[in-house]
């Protein structure tokens, strides 16, 4: 996948913390999370989620899922990306800080495992993840 160009960005202060607002990204579905998207429909946009974690020996730990908006979620944490249908996902700032402002979804796992995932190359998810 090829990232045409790096959005523009403002920076600004929300809850004591920098936080970087992309103002654009375009996000698209291959033909697997197209149908896995039609088959759970969400009155709500999805979330790509990042949680990072210490572990006791002083290790981190980063985790990024894609799901459903949870109630606790506060809208004005998140960017904005838009897939190619229109539909709207909100993208965990400190995820949106590091992400290419274009990326797809698709669908990993087997049976009942099956879930929405990024579609990263190795540059990109060291980038996410270990930046």
């Amino acid at each position: 996948m090829t990232v045409n160009r790096t959005p523009s960005k403002v920076e600004f202060v929300a809850d004591n913390q920098r936080m970087v607002r992309w103002t654009e990204f375009r996000l698209a579905a291959d033909a697997k999370a197209q149908a896995w998207l039609d088959a759970h429909p969400s009155a709500e946009p999805r979330v790509i989620a990042f949680d990072v974690r210490r572990c006791c020996g002083g290790g981190k730990i980063c985790q990024v899922s894609v799901r459903n908006l949870a109630k606790k979620d506060r809208r004005d944490g998140y960017a904005t990306g838009t897939l190619d249908d229109g539909t709207t996902v909100l993208i965990d700032r400190k995820a949106a800080a590091r992400l290419p402002s274009r990326f797809r979804f698709t669908v990993r796992g087997l049976g009942p495992m099956k879930h929405l995932d990024l579609d990263l190359d190795g540059e990109q998810w060291g980038a996410l993840l270990y930046d």
